[in-house]
Protein backbone atom coordinates (compact mmCIF):
# COMPACT_ATOMS: atom_id res chain seq x y z
CA UNK A 1 0.00 0.00 0.00
CA UNK A 2 1.54 3.36 -1.19
CA UNK A 3 0.62 5.96 1.76
CA UNK A 4 0.39 9.50 1.28
CA UNK A 5 3.45 11.90 3.35
CA UNK A 6 2.79 13.82 6.13
CA UNK A 7 4.03 17.29 5.26
CA UNK A 8 5.61 20.28 6.99
CA UNK A 9 3.42 21.61 9.81
CA UNK A 10 1.92 18.73 10.52
CA UNK A 11 1.98 18.11 14.59
CA UNK A 12 2.69 14.46 13.72
CA UNK A 13 6.26 15.39 12.32
CA UNK A 14 7.07 17.54 15.39
CA UNK A 15 6.16 14.63 18.25
CA UNK A 16 8.82 11.79 19.57
CA UNK A 17 7.64 8.48 18.05
CA UNK A 18 6.54 5.50 20.31
CA UNK A 19 8.79 1.89 20.99
CA UNK A 20 7.11 -0.52 19.38
CA UNK A 21 7.74 -4.41 20.33
CA UNK A 22 7.76 -7.78 18.29
CA UNK A 23 3.98 -8.07 18.23
CA UNK A 24 3.29 -4.97 16.89
CA UNK A 25 0.05 -5.45 14.01
CA UNK A 26 1.02 -6.63 10.58
CA UNK A 27 4.65 -5.31 11.26
CA UNK A 28 5.94 -6.93 8.07
CA UNK A 29 3.57 -5.14 6.01
CA UNK A 30 4.20 -1.58 7.62
CA UNK A 31 7.77 -2.42 6.09
CA UNK A 32 7.13 -3.57 2.79
CA UNK A 33 4.28 -0.16 2.68
CA UNK A 34 7.11 2.00 3.48
CA UNK A 35 9.20 0.50 1.00
CA UNK A 36 7.03 1.01 -1.40
CA UNK A 37 6.01 4.29 -0.37
CA UNK A 38 9.47 5.52 -0.26
CA UNK A 39 10.13 3.87 -3.99
CA UNK A 40 6.84 5.63 -5.65
CA UNK A 41 8.25 9.02 -3.48
CA UNK A 42 11.82 8.52 -5.16
CA UNK A 43 12.95 8.38 -2.06
CA UNK A 44 16.20 6.74 -0.31
CA UNK A 45 14.99 6.81 3.61
CA UNK A 46 11.14 7.08 5.23
CA UNK A 47 10.54 7.12 8.86
CA UNK A 48 6.80 5.98 9.82
CA UNK A 49 6.14 9.42 11.21
CA UNK A 50 6.21 10.52 7.76
CA UNK A 51 3.26 7.97 7.13
CA UNK A 52 0.83 9.20 9.66
CA UNK A 53 2.91 6.28 12.49
CA UNK A 54 4.34 8.31 15.43
CA UNK A 55 6.36 4.68 15.69
CA UNK A 56 10.29 3.66 15.94
CA UNK A 57 10.64 3.08 12.60
CA UNK A 58 12.46 3.93 9.29
CA UNK A 59 13.34 2.17 6.04
CA UNK A 60 16.63 2.94 3.85
CA UNK A 61 17.28 1.75 0.42
CA UNK A 62 20.40 3.74 -1.04
CA UNK A 63 20.32 1.72 -4.12
CA UNK A 64 19.02 4.10 -6.10
CA UNK A 65 22.17 6.51 -6.22
CA UNK A 66 24.86 3.70 -5.57
CA UNK A 67 26.47 4.93 -8.90
CA UNK A 68 27.12 7.96 -7.75
CA UNK A 69 28.19 6.88 -4.24
CA UNK A 70 29.50 3.08 -4.19
CA UNK A 71 29.30 2.55 -0.72
CA UNK A 72 25.46 2.36 -1.08
CA UNK A 73 25.31 -0.11 -3.59
CA UNK A 74 22.97 -2.51 -1.80
CA UNK A 75 22.73 -0.70 1.43
CA UNK A 76 19.02 -1.66 2.28
CA UNK A 77 17.95 -1.84 5.76
CA UNK A 78 15.27 -1.55 8.33
CA UNK A 79 15.70 0.25 11.91
CA UNK A 80 13.37 -0.86 14.60
CA UNK A 81 13.91 1.36 17.58
CA UNK A 82 16.72 2.65 16.76
CA UNK A 83 18.92 4.52 19.36
CA UNK A 84 21.95 6.36 18.34
CA UNK A 85 24.56 6.58 21.14
CA UNK A 86 27.44 8.11 19.40
CA UNK A 87 27.83 10.87 16.70
CA UNK A 88 31.68 11.81 16.03
CA UNK A 89 33.62 12.68 13.43
CA UNK A 90 34.21 15.57 11.40
CA UNK A 91 31.26 17.93 10.71
CA UNK A 92 30.24 17.65 6.84
CA UNK A 93 28.06 19.45 4.94
CA UNK A 94 25.76 18.29 2.53
CA UNK A 95 22.94 19.15 0.61
CA UNK A 96 19.72 17.82 1.49
CA UNK A 97 16.01 17.19 0.93
CA UNK A 98 13.23 15.68 2.47
CA UNK A 99 9.58 13.67 1.41
CA UNK A 100 8.14 15.83 3.85
CA UNK A 101 9.51 19.45 2.67
CA UNK A 102 9.33 18.88 -0.93
CA UNK A 103 11.05 21.37 -3.55
CA UNK A 104 13.50 22.67 -0.63
CA UNK A 105 17.03 21.59 -0.57
CA UNK A 106 19.71 23.23 1.99
CA UNK A 107 22.92 22.25 3.00
CA UNK A 108 23.43 20.14 6.56
CA UNK A 109 26.10 19.57 8.44
CA UNK A 110 26.11 16.40 10.14
CA UNK A 111 28.83 14.25 12.35
CA UNK A 112 30.66 11.78 9.78
CA UNK A 113 30.49 8.50 12.13
CA UNK A 114 28.14 6.95 14.05
CA UNK A 115 27.10 4.03 16.40
CA UNK A 116 23.12 2.85 16.50
CA UNK A 117 21.60 0.08 17.92
CA UNK A 118 18.10 -1.40 16.52
CA UNK A 119 16.00 -4.08 15.82
CA UNK A 120 16.17 -5.54 12.37
CA UNK A 121 12.99 -7.01 10.28
CA UNK A 122 13.50 -10.23 11.68
CA UNK A 123 13.48 -8.61 15.03
CA UNK A 124 17.58 -9.18 15.31
CA UNK A 125 19.24 -7.41 17.75
CA UNK A 126 22.42 -4.82 15.76
CA UNK A 127 24.84 -2.47 17.20
CA UNK A 128 26.48 -1.01 14.07
CA UNK A 129 29.11 1.37 13.15
CA UNK A 130 28.15 3.88 10.19
CA UNK A 131 30.24 6.48 8.32
CA UNK A 132 30.22 8.86 5.54
CA UNK A 133 26.30 8.79 3.32
CA UNK A 134 25.38 5.65 5.08
CA UNK A 135 25.60 8.04 8.63
CA UNK A 136 24.17 10.99 6.78
CA UNK A 137 21.05 9.03 5.43
CA UNK A 138 20.53 7.19 9.04
CA UNK A 139 21.07 10.60 10.91
CA UNK A 140 18.28 12.05 8.55
CA UNK A 141 15.80 9.43 9.18
CA UNK A 142 16.41 8.97 12.87
CA UNK A 143 15.80 12.63 13.36
CA UNK A 144 12.07 11.88 12.37
CA UNK A 145 11.77 9.19 15.05
CA UNK A 146 12.43 12.16 17.23
CA UNK A 147 10.73 15.17 16.06
CA UNK A 148 13.71 16.97 14.41
CA UNK A 149 13.56 17.63 10.22
CA UNK A 150 16.39 18.84 8.40
CA UNK A 151 15.35 22.19 8.39
CA UNK A 152 15.88 22.41 11.89
CA UNK A 153 19.87 22.09 11.74
CA UNK A 154 20.18 24.78 8.97
CA UNK A 155 22.27 27.58 9.59
CA UNK A 156 19.92 30.38 11.33
CA UNK A 157 20.56 32.97 8.34
CA UNK A 158 19.69 30.53 6.02
CA UNK A 159 16.77 29.36 8.22
CA UNK A 160 15.44 32.99 8.23
CA UNK A 161 15.79 33.04 4.46
CA UNK A 162 13.55 30.15 3.83
CA UNK A 163 10.86 30.86 6.23
CA UNK A 164 8.75 32.03 3.44
CA UNK A 165 9.16 28.47 1.66
CA UNK A 166 8.40 26.22 4.72
CA UNK A 167 5.34 28.41 5.54
CA UNK A 168 4.50 28.10 1.86
CA UNK A 169 4.67 24.36 1.69
CA UNK A 170 2.92 24.40 5.21
CA UNK A 171 -0.04 25.43 3.07
CA UNK A 172 0.07 23.38 0.23
CA UNK A 173 2.01 25.59 -2.47
CA UNK A 174 3.97 22.97 -3.34
CA UNK A 175 4.66 20.48 -6.58
CA UNK A 176 4.60 16.55 -5.36
CA UNK A 177 4.69 13.67 -7.60
CA UNK A 178 3.00 11.79 -4.52
CA UNK A 179 -0.07 11.84 -2.29
CA UNK A 180 0.67 13.87 0.60
CA UNK A 181 -1.56 15.03 3.75
CA UNK A 182 -1.05 18.89 5.31
CA UNK A 183 -2.07 19.61 8.89
CA UNK A 184 -5.53 19.96 9.80
CA UNK A 185 -6.07 16.98 7.20
CA UNK A 186 -6.88 13.68 8.59
CA UNK A 187 -4.37 11.05 8.68
CA UNK A 188 -5.98 7.18 7.92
Amino acid sequence: MIYPIVIYGHPLLRKVAQEITNDYPALNQLIEDLFETMYHSEGMGLAAPQIGKSIRIFVIDGTPVAEDEPSLAGFKKVFINANISERCGELQPMNEGCLSIPGLREEVMRESHIKISYYDENWQYHNDVFDGYKARIIQHEYDHLEGILFTDKVNPLRKRLIQGKLTAISKGKFEAEYKTILQGQKIK
